[in-house]
C-alpha cells in the first residue's frame, strides 16, 4: 500500500530510489548509580568525549571540500561553539557529583532541560536552533558509548539511495562529502534550519519536516522525493512510479539545456540587457561564483565573518576577506552588506540581552549604531579593500533617513582615520540603502538621494510588511510573495530609483524565483542578485522574455487586489512565447 507524506519542499528537483535509514537515538541510554570513589573517573570520562567530538567536528571542519555549499562551514563553526557553551561541557559534569549518576544519563538530563528551555522560546527561527544543540549532543553521546554516530560509509552509498532520517546534521554532509546519495527527508527542520538551507545549497531534491518519515519508512523500501511539491511517496504503486519516471526525466532534460546558456549574457528577447549577481557567505564562495556567469557580487553577508567564532574578527582580518573577494572578481562590482547581527544571528561575544521579540530589536543597522567602534573597524576594513577592486557598501535594515544619516557619518569618520593614517582607499566607494522595512519602502525617496543604489530584501519586507514569522509552519502558508501590498512596496521602490536615477535591485528569494522574473521585469528591474543555484533558471527566462509583452499583463497584476486574480495573470505571464 502507498503512503504519501507532506513537509516542507526544499527542492532540487525529483528523486525516485531506495530508503537507506539513519540510526541515532539517545532514546536507550542506561542509568546506574557511581560509588563516591568512580565520580572523578566518570567526570574524566565526559571531559574525554567533549574532547573527541570537538576533535571530529574540527576535523570536518578542515576537511570541508572547497565545492562545498557556503554555510556549511559557518554551521559548523557554530557545532563547535555550542560543544564550549558550558551548559553542554560543564554542567553535565555537575550533574555526574550531585546525582552520582553515570555521564550518559547525566548529558541526557542536561538535553531535556535544554530542549524544554529552546521549546518555551516563542521566536521560532531560534527555537529551531534546539536541533543543533541536540546534534551536538549525540555526537558526544556516541563518543561516551565508544560507539561512532550510526552512519553508513560513504562509499556503501549508491546513486539510488536516500536518506531518511530523524536529522541531519552540517557535520553529517560534511561525512557523505564523497557520497552519490539521490536525496534526503527529515522528520524535523523549518524553512530556514540548517538542514533547509545545506538542502538547497546542495541542490539535492529534499523535503523535511515529514514528522514521521523514520517510523513509516522502512530499509531498502522504494520511495519518491518530490523536492518541488513537498511530498514523499513510500512504495508508489506501477502508474505513480511511471508518472515520477517520466517527471524526472523531464526534469533532468531541462537541467542540461540549462547548461548550455550559462555563458551567454542575459538579454531579454527586445534587446534589454539584465544584470544577474551572486550572493555569497564566505571569501572562498567567490571562486565558484566567477565562474558562473555572473557580472558581480550583489550581496556579500558580511556577519557570516562575525559567527562561529569566540571573539570579533579583527580589522586586518576582515581586510583580507574582503580584499580577497573584491581581488578574485577582477574589477566586477562587490557589494558588501555590513553586519546584519542581532535577533537570530547573535554571536557569543555579543553582550547585549535578549529581546522579547528579537526581530524587532537591536539588529542590523541599529547594532552597527550602537556599536560604533565595532562598525567603524569593519567599515575602515571595506574602505582598505577597496584599492583591489569595485567594492560597494550596503547598509541594513534601515528604518529611516536620520539612520541613513547616522550610518553615513560613521562612513565618514573612517575615511577620516585612513586619511590620518595615510593608510589608502578609493575614493568612488559607493553606498547602498537596503530597503527591508515598509517604512524604508515608503521614504524610499529620502534615502535615494543620499545614497548610490537601493537593494531590496523580500525576505523580510514580505515578513514585516504581512506581520507574519515566515519560520513559523503555523503561518508559513500566509507567507506570499505576490500579496498586493508586498508588490506594491516593491513597485514604489523600483519607480523611486528609476526616477532619482539611482539603481535597484532585488537581492532576496524573489530573486532567484523563476516564477516572479517577468513580474520583476515587468516592474521595472533590471538587477536580480540571487544563489548562484538559481541563476540558469532565472536567466532562462529573461531569455525568453519580451519586455513589451510583459508589460501589459504585469500592469493588471499590480492594479489588482484580487489574489485568484493575480495568480491566474502570473500563469499567463509565465506562459512561453507561443502556448
Amino acid at each position: 500500500m502507498s503512503i504519501i507524506l507532506h513537509g516542507v519542499a526544499i527542492g532540487g528537483g525529483i528523486a525516485i530510489g531506495r530508503a537507506h535509514l539513519i540510526s541515532r537515538s539517545m532514546d536507550d541510554v542506561a542509568h546506574y548509580l557511581l560509588e563516591d570513589e568512580e565520580i572523578p573517573a566518570e567526570k574524566t570520562r565526559f571531559d574525554e568525549a567533549v574532547k573527541a567530538t570537538r576533535k571530529e567536528l574540527e576535523m570536518l571542519w578542515g576537511s570541508i571540500p572547497e565545492n562545498a555549499p557556503a554555510e556549511l562551514g559557518a554551521f559548523l563553526s557554530l557545532h563547535i561553539m555550542l560543544l564550549g557553551d558550558v551548559t553542554i561541557s560543564r554542567e553535565p559534569r555537575e550533574i555526574i557529583e550531585k546525582q552520582r549518576c553515570n555521564a550518559e544519563w547525566a548529558l541526557k538530563l542536561q538535553c531535556d532541560h535544554l530542549v524544554e528551555q529552546f521549546d518555551a522560546i516563542e521566536e521560532d527561527y531560534l527555537r529551531e536552533r534546539k536541533n543543533d544543540v541536540l546534534q551536538v549532543v549525540e555526537r558526544i553521546f556516541k563518543n561516551l558509548d565508544g560507539d561512532a554516530p550510526q552512519l553508513p560509509a560513504p562509499e556503501d552509498l549508491v546513486d539510488d539511495h536516500i536518506l531518511v532520517a530523524h536529522d541531519l546534521s552540517p557535520a553529517d554532509m560534511v561525512y557523505f562529502k564523497d557520497s552519490n546519495f539521490a536525496a534526503f527527508v527529515t522528520d524535523v527542520g523549518g524553512a530556514t534550519s540548517h538542514t533547509a538551507i545545506l538542502g538547497r545549497s546542495l541542490d539535492l531534491p529534499s523535503v523535511i519536516a515529514l514528522h514521521h518519515s523514520r517510523e513509516l519508512i522502512r530499509e531498502d523500501e522504494m520511495i519518491i522525493v518530490d523536492g518541488e511539491q513537498g511530498v514523499v511517496i513510500i512504495n508508489p504503486d506501477a502508474l505513480v512510479l511511471t508518472e515520477y519516471r517520466r517527471r524526472q526525466r523531464a526534469w533532468r532534460g531541462a537541467r542540461r539545456k540549462l547548461s548550455s546558456i550559462r555563458k551567454s549574457n542575459a538579454v531579454t528577447r527586445d534587446g534589454a540587457v539584465i544584470e544577474l549577481l551572486a550572493n555569497i557567505e564566505r571569501p572562498q564562495d567567490v571562486e565558484e561564483v566567477r565562474e558562473s556567469g555572473v557580472v558581480g557580487i550583489g550581496l556579500f553577508r558580511s556577519e557570516f565573518l562575525f559567527l562561529g567564532r569566540d571573539t570579533l574578527p579583527t580589522e586586518d582580518e576582515q581586510f583580507e576577506a574582503y580584499r580577497h573577494v573584491a581581488t578574485v572578481m577582477k574589477g566586477m562590482p562587490v557589494t558588501i552588506r555590513t553586519m546584519d547581527l542581532g535577533a537570530d544571528k547573535s554571536p557569543k561575544w555579543l553582550n547585549h540581552c535578549q529581546a522579547e521579540n528579537p526581530a524587532l530589536g537591536l539588529t542590523g543597522i541599529r547594532l552597527c549604531l550602537a556599536e560604533p567602534l565595532m562598525f567603524r573597524a569593519q567599515l575602515r576594513a571595506l574602505l582598505r579593500a577597496s584599492v583591489h577592486g569595485k567594492i560597494r557598501v550596503l547598509f541594513p535594515m534601515l528604518n529611516s533617513l536620520p539612520e541613513l544619516k547616522q550610518a553615513l557619518v560613521q562612513f565618514e569618520y573612517a575615511k577620516e582615520e585612513l586619511r590620518d593614517e595615510g593608510i589608502a582607499y578609493a575614493d568612488d566607494v559607493e553606498v547602498g540603502a537596503m530597503i527591508e522595512i515598509p517604512s524604508a519602502a515608503l521614504v524610499a525617496g529620502s534615502l535615494a538621494k543620499h545614497v548610490d543604489f537601493l537593494s531590496i530584501g523580500t525576505n523580510d519586507l514580505i515578513q514585516y510588511t504581512l506581520a507574519i514569522d515566515r519560520n513559523d509552519d503555523t503561518v508559513s502558508h500566509l507567507y506570499d510573495p505576490i500579496h498586493p501590498a508586498v508588490l506594491k512596496l516593491i513597485l514604489h521602490t523600483i519607480k523611486t530609483g528609476i526616477k532619482a536615477n539611482v539603481p535597484v535591485s532585488v537581492c532576496g528569494e524573489m530573486a532567484g524565483d523563476a516564477r516572479l522574473t517577468r513580474l520583476l521585469l515587468g516592474m521595472g528591474l533590471r538587477k536580480f542578485s540571487m544563489h548562484p543555484a538559481n541563476l540558469l533558471s532565472v536567466k532562462q527566462r529573461v531569455l525568453t522574455s519580451h519586455l513589451d509583452e510583459i508589460a501589459p499583463i504585469a500592469t493588471r497584476m499590480l492594479r489588482s487586489e484580487d489574489p485568484d486574480k493575480i495568480a491566474d495573470l502570473l500563469q499567463m505571464l509565465n506562459a512561453e512565447p507561443g502556448v
